[in-house]
């Protein structure tokens, strides 16, 4: 059991023997105000311990005193059984003040039209309370304590716990206005609770409410019709159909027809997703504060590094029949094609439905999602040690080996004194979906960095913008993609404007630079500088690289010339879709002076996707289909005339295109008429 010491040598039972009742802490039929409505006044400073014969001048008096006892034991208090009342005889003669563990919690009797809420009750039946009743021995009436137990049948919590109980937490009623106004801001209740640390200066985790206290406020808050908002949605959504055939939605209805769950992605994102689909971010961890529903997102990253928005969906639930379907819409919109690796939030029920719905899909937790957590989870158990412990957190984070990894691990808990930290159990227990020397063998995109979670942070608070109503959301999410698009597409243009520096002089570096975007070559480039660090030696079954000041270790590389293979033991290929310094190392050794195509990804070359505009009007009309397609041929033309590599690449892939399109059928007459159509535009 763990309280202070003066607190632990009042483990005896106090009671005034002349005030002698009957008290059953399980009867909670008598209880006169539950502990919601438990309201705590925290100017108190006496620190002496409830004692028999103690006097208060009201019931409210010896209230606050034995709350404050409490909060410094390491529990709360609530009001429990009282005897008379106010107005009848005597009056109130009698009040009892009990831990907030007290009792047992009675049965509910369940009621199939209403869901049942599956949480534990804290109610353990503890024993420890305080009586006072009312005297009038000195004229005034005044409150004395006859009975007082201090023994608990649950242990009891640290000062840097006790003040997360419920009635230590409390939203003045400046925050609610406050909180009230960022609501109408749109941004996210995290936000919310970042800004107020700010403001008041407090250390992250350390507001005197959290973020459940905030959402349960703002559900209060909620003054729609959820029905009539519900139908506008759908609304909203077949006009968009009617307008942009490419769009596609999905929703699902409960067993009164109302609105359960919707997604929707658009034509640009569908396109975008069978090139940039392999690695994909699911974030379910915001909420549209002004309607309190859950929102999903999905995003990637294009070639040139930069988020690709994916879908939405919008959930009444988050549990797995939700999930499930959130993820069979998705799929749905994607032609069935489900991602190589998915990145999301911990969340046990969405774990569940990925298993299910994506069997095939390599499933992670997002490392920002979980730093996000840190500050709340270990600022106030770590103290002045929690940026010393972030920097070691992250220095294990990114290991490459596995037994390095766990053998940090143990080291670092055990100096920082984290033995029986639950988030610490729990984080080392989950090690193997986000730690990178469990996940170096899957494509990730680059997801992983802290500067690319930060851009697709940026993207994602985009949509949460200007929540007027849930029926324009739909078109909120179309302008904040389509200004995201313009602003990418003059990124991507500044990118291949500027002039590319070669560092090496060697024929692969000029050859990917053709090839490969801005932002992937910049990638590559590093590791062909570094190469030059390496020497290699060759093996019976490969080559052995390592550091040339280094003497022993190194990495395992195996190459087949014929076949144009290479492999190597660190994985940053299968991680990234970019070789590693080790891997270019042997082909430079090997007189390698191109990079094998199948290590130039497509997700990474110098590719464009057609604007949003002009995808729709091509799919309406096989003439603009044309047209587009004489678009594209004149881009190639000038794209692969600005180097001989650029054009022998053009002209060798140009005649597979044509041999592959002569072994088609030739289509309809109507087809013929269209061509004919053409030769005279």
């Amino acid at each position: 059991m763990m309280m202070s010491e003066e607190v632990g040598q009042m483990m005896a039972v106090y009671d005034d023997p002349s005030d002698q009742r009957s008290l059953s802490l399980d009867d909670t039929s008598s209880t006169e105000e539950s502990p919601d409505e438990t309201k705590l006044s925290l100017e108190t400073t006496n620190d002496a311990i409830p004692y028999i014969g103690q006097r208060f001048p009201t019931h409210d008096a010896a209230y606050e005193f034995y709350s404050e006892f409490a909060k410094r034991c390491g529990f709360s208090i609530r009001r429990h059984r009282t005897e008379g009342k106010d107005g009848v005889g005597k009056g109130l003669t009698r009040r009892y003040f009990v831990c907030h563990r007290a009792g047992n919690t009675p049965v509910k009797t369940s009621n199939e039209n209403k869901p049942q809420r599956n949480r534990k009750s804290s109610r353990c039946g503890c024993q420890a309370y305080l009586r006072i009743s009312k005297t009038t021995e000195l004229g005034a009436p005044e409150w004395r304590v006859t009975g007082f137990v201090n023994h608990h049948k649950h242990e009891l919590l640290e000062p840097n716990q006790v003040r997360f109980l419920p009635a230590y937490r409390t939203i003045s009623d400046t925050d609610k206005s406050r909180i009230l106004m960022f609501a109408k801001t749109g941004i996210s209740v995290q936000q919310m609770m970042r800004l107020m640390e700010l403001e008041k200066c407090v250390e992250p985790g350390y507001l005197p409410f959290t973020e459940k206290d905030v959402r349960n406020l703002l559900q209060s808050f909620r003054k729609t019709d959820a029905e009539d908002e519900s139908i506008d949605l759908l609304r909203m959504c077949r006009n968009i159909k009617e307008k942009d055939p490419n769009f596609r939605f999905d929703f699902s209805l409960d067993s009164n027809s109302r609105l359960e769950n919707i997604a929707w992605s658009y034509g640009l994102s569908v396109q975008a997703y069978e090139i940039f689909g392999d690695a994909v971010v699911f974030d379910t961890t915001h909420r549209l504060t002004a309607f309190d529903m859950p929102l999903g997102i999905w995003v990637g990253i294009n070639n040139y590094g930069m988020p690709c928005f994916f879908g939405c969906v919008l959930l009444r639930e988050e549990n797995l029949r939700s999930f499930s379907w959130a993820l069979k819409a998705f799929l749905g919109f994607m032609n069935g094609k489900a991602p190589q690796t998915l990145l999301t939030d911990q969340n046990l029920c969405l774990k569940e439905a990925i298993a299910m719905e994506m069997p095939a899909t390599k499933h992670a937790l997002c490392i920002w999602m979980i730093v996000a957590k840190f500050p709340s989870w270990f600022n106030a158990v770590l103290g002045e040690s929690y940026n010393e412990w972030k920097a070691e957190f992250y220095q294990l984070y990114n290991l490459e080996s596995i037994e390095d990894f766990e053998l940090g691990w143990r080291d670092m808990v055990n100096s920082f004194g984290l033995q029986t930290n639950r988030h610490m159990t729990n984080l080392f227990a989950l090690r193997s979906l986000w730690a990178l020397p469990y996940l170096r063998s899957h494509f990730f995109a680059g997801m992983t960095t802290t500067g690319q979670s930060k851009s697709i942070n940026a993207f994602i608070q985009r949509f949460l913008s200007a929540q007027s109503r849930l029926a324009h959301f739909v078109e909120q999410v179309a302008v904040a993609v389509d200004f995201k698009d313009q602003a990418g597409e003059q990124q991507m243009t500044q990118q291949n404007l500027q002039n590319i520096c070669l560092k090496t002089g060697a024929p692969m570096e000029s050859h990917a630079a053709a090839i490969l975007t801005p932002f992937a070559f910049s990638k590559l480039q590093e590791q062909l500088v570094l190469a030059a660090h390496y020497a290699s030696f060759q093996m019976e079954d490969g080559f052995l690289v390592r550091h040339h000041t280094k003497l022993d270790g190194g990495r395992k590389v195996y190459w087949v010339p014929q076949e144009g293979i290479i492999s190597c033991s660190c994985h940053q290929f299968e991680f990234s879709g970019i070789l590693c310094r080790h891997a270019l190392r042997v082909l430079s050794t090997g007189n390698c002076f191109q990079i094998p195509e199948r290590y130039l990804p497509l997700r990474w070359r110098r590719i464009s996707i057609p604007s949003p505009k002009l995808l729709q009007s091509s799919t309406n009309d096989q003439a603009e289909r044309i047209q587009l397609l004489q678009h594209m041929v004149s881009t190639l033309v000038t794209e692969s005339t600005k180097s001989k590599e650029r054009l022998d690449i053009a002209v060798e892939q140009v005649s597979i295109l044509l041999s592959r399109i002569r072994e088609q059928p030739v289509l309809s007459q109507g087809m013929r008429d269209i061509s004919s159509m053409n030769r005279n535009i």
